[in-house]
């Protein structure tokens, strides 16, 4: 790829870049740190269209990641629900404490690695994007331009290779130029390569076969798991707890109950509910049961202000709605 192709994408993501709240357009003073890292947590495993809203949200809430810092854990928990991939949010509010007591962002890639729950990516989108430093954050749209680019079957040697292809002190739109071409044109599926500004360029198109760049890993078989949610009503409020701080939906609100396990429990189910995971399945039975000790009674019409994550949010209203029906058989 030579410097007139990239001066060819950067020229396409001037005209076609895509608006998105996070962004500062091309040409204008960059981002502040603070909305380009808090976007960048949001939008891991998460579509734009899903942070979009949320991410509005968050600002309205805490404009500042001192204001974030300040805020309640349980808060930034409850904020966070439906978002999935909850330890996100337990490492955006360590990071967000970090920084305040620095006295804000640092400006290097090596410096903001330090910070909890700061990846090389996350590193690498924040240094460009924020602070105009002279990298590329690859993530899986620019993963797949990069592949196809050079035909590489692997994703090993795509940073190097992105890297190499990097005009001087051009990091943060060329990161972002690559992120849209992945997301708009070079697409999973269907890449729409007459429209690509690096089609003459491009190895995979020139062997007429890019979608399969690069290689798709093999898909492993998903275990399976069963859990219990003990359904504690009194009145018009059910009984909440909090889950340990470490582990899977560590923090959340939650239906209190054991452990989850590999085998189904023997119970009459009031309702059940599946849920699918990055590395599992579950099956949740929902049973009555006394309340335990630990936990608090949320009413029911201030459900949302609990933050219960997907998984439990379902639970409760399938619960509701067996409440109102004839019990589920075994």
């Amino acid at each position: 790829m030579h410097a007139s192709a990239a001066d060819r994408l950067l020229h396409h993501y001037r005209r076609h870049a895509r608006d998105l709240p996070w962004r500062a357009p091309p040409g204008e003073p960059r981002q502040d740190p603070y909305r380009v890292w808090l976007s960048e947590v949001m939008l891991q495993q998460t579509t734009v269209a899903a942070v979009a809203p949320r991410y509005a949200r968050f600002l309205g809430r805490w404009p500042t990641v001192e204001a974030l810092a300040a805020a309640p854990e349980e808060a930034v928990f409850a904020e966070w629900a439906g978002l999935g991939y909850y330890a996100r949010a337990r490492n955006l509010h360590a990071c967000a404490k970090e920084v305040a007591r620095l006295g804000g962002f640092p400006t290097t890639e090596a410096e903001l690695r330090r910070l909890p729950g700061v990846g090389a990516y996350t590193a690498a989108a924040v240094a460009a994007i924020a602070f105009g430093a002279d990298c590329v954050a690859v993530d899986t749209n620019v993963e797949r331009v990069i592949a196809r680019l050079f035909a590489l079957p692997g994703k090993a040697d795509v940073p190097a290779r992105a890297a190499a292809l990097l005009p001087a002190s051009q990091g943060g739109d060329f990161t972002q130029a690559l992120m849209d071409l992945g997301a708009t044109i070079c697409r999973p599926r269907v890449p729409d390569c007459p429209a690509c500004p690096l089609r003459n360029d491009c190895q995979a198109y020139a062997l007429g076969t890019p979608e399969a760049f690069p290689a798709k890993a093999p898909k492993r078989q998903r275990p399976h798991r069963f859990g219990v949610a003990w359904w504690c009503r009194q009145g018009d409020a059910v009984r909440l707890v909090r889950r340990p701080a470490r582990g899977l939906l560590g923090g959340m609100a939650a239906l209190p109950g054991p452990e989850w396990s590999e085998a189904r429990a023997a119970v009459q189910p009031l309702a059940a509910v599946r849920h699918v995971f990055t590395h599992f399945s579950l099956d949740l039975l929902i049973v009555a049961a006394r309340p335990p000790d630990d936990g608090w009674w949320q009413p029911l019409d201030r459900l949302d202000e609990a933050g219960l994550p997907t998984l439990y949010r379902r639970a409760v209203e399938a619960a509701l709605a067996a409440e109102r029906q004839p019990r589920l058989a075994a």
